[in-house]
């Protein structure tokens, strides 16, 4: 069951999110303990990628809430989760629970995930991280264990067919120490380890002071690559380099980030309209009307309900996603239903395979022909890119220069 969960939820991210690239599976080893401290900004969607695209089984730590959510507390417990009881959710147990149950996976070569920064969040910054993946590693007291910081980045983390990118980065190897009665490792060693996982997660993760500076670096990636292909993997350095670059200019020539920014931002962003979709999905477009017409309507009641219920942007993804996995399936043998009234089985069962490919089809042709098209003048964006081009060389100059 396990297998088919995660082949169904993988299934599910690649048709949510149009591109999704996993990079640093080479930082997993297989013949090691793992701790995955993972960065946590869309709701229970991030925990979907760690479980569809880490290279080994995992478990998760997981408020002790969730266990008795409807459908939600199922899943948790169908792939090993942990409860962590906090004083604020008001669940009864306690961390030393938690704690040994994590101790004895890792003690069997297994793997976990944690979420240090303790809640999920759409802030521009990490929050404080909490001791808690240090005390796990260090108090597992195991002579191979790493913890491998996980950065998840999302283009638009809402937004039904944007990108993603996971990135497994470089792995932290723990040095086994004992531990007191009850289990702890030193508050020294904690502390240290605790902020040795914060850098591991700075180099796997975009960000900025504010969600104005994040805007800003993404309107100038986009004019700077233009209409270049590049892979999100790429996108995301790039954007870590506008960042340095935006740290550089506001410390040193507030003056001229003020006019670059001022550039970048009278730039517009690229609209729809331009069709330049390839032949063959105009000659598909009849076939695409079919499948929009079947699954619009489950389409449309699932933004409704998620504008309805979820109030937090972090967790909008989330209600898309349960409400897809919900509601498409029983549309589908909602109309099988009906086809078989009128038309018998076999008409039922071609329509219960027919109707969610037709429903593919209809997305990767309508997603084809409203390409974006650019309207500014191209002089304009080329000397935005001359301009970010300078920043980097005088920034790359003063790197060289010995100190």
């Amino acid at each position: 069951m396990r297998a088919f969960l995660v082949a169904t939820f993988r299934l599910a991210v690649r048709i949510f999110y149009r591109r999704v690239e996993v990079v640093g599976l080479e930082n997993v080893r297989s013949d090691r303990a793992i701790v995955f401290a993972v960065n946590h900004p869309n709701g229970l969607v991030d925990p979907l990628f760690v479980l569809c695209f880490a290279p080994r089984r995992v478990s998760f730590l997981a408020k002790a809430p969730l266990f008795h959510y409807f459908f939600i507390g199922w899943i948790v417990r169908m792939f090993d989760s942990i409860p962590v009881f906090r004083k604020q959710d008001e669940v009864t147990g306690s961390n030393r629970e938690t704690f040994a149950r994590a101790r004895e996976i890792l003690a069997g070569g297994g793997s976990i995930a944690i979420f240090p920064e303790g809640t999920t969040h759409s802030d521009p910054q990490l929050h404080p991280l909490k001791t808690g993946v240090a005390r796990i590693a260090l108090g597992a007291s195991l002579p191979s264990l790493d913890v491998v910081p996980v950065g998840i980045y999302y283009t638009e983390k809402q937004t039904f067919r944007s990108n993603a990118l996971v990135v497994f980065g470089a792995p932290i190897a723990v040095t086994p120490e004992p531990v007191d009665e009850s289990g702890e490792p030193r508050h020294e060693s904690v502390e240290e380890l605790t902020a040795r996982i914060d850098e591991g997660l700075d180099a796997v993760t975009l960000q900025a002071d504010s969600h104005a500076a994040l805007e800003l670096i993404a309107r100038a990636e986009d004019i700077f690559s233009g209409d270049a292909s590049h892979s999100i993997a790429e996108e995301f350095e790039l954007r870590r380099q506008f960042v340095e670059g935006y740290h550089y200019l506001r410390e040193r020539d507030p003056l001229r980030l003020a006019i670059l920014e001022a550039g970048i931002m009278s730039v517009a962003a690229p609209v729809g309209g331009q069709a330049r979709a390839p032949v063959l999905h105009w000659m598909l477009l009849p076939i695409a009307l079919v499948g929009a017409a079947a699954n619009y309507a489950t389409y449309r009641l699932i933004g409704a309900l998620t504008n309805r219920l979820s109030r937090e942007d972090e967790m909008r993804a989330t209600m898309k996603f349960v409400g897809a996995l919900t509601l498409y399936p029983l549309t589908w043998v909602a109309i099988a239903a009906l086809v078989w009234w009128r038309f018998g089985f076999i008409a039922a069962l071609a329509s219960l395979i027919a109707v969610p490919l037709l429903g593919y089809v209809a997305l990767v042709v309508f997603e084809s022909i409203a390409q974006p098209r650019r309207q500014d003048s191209a002089e304009k964006r080329e000397a935005i890119r001359d301009e970010i081009l300078a920043v980097w060389n005088e920034m790359g100059a003063r790197e060289s220069q010995p100190s």
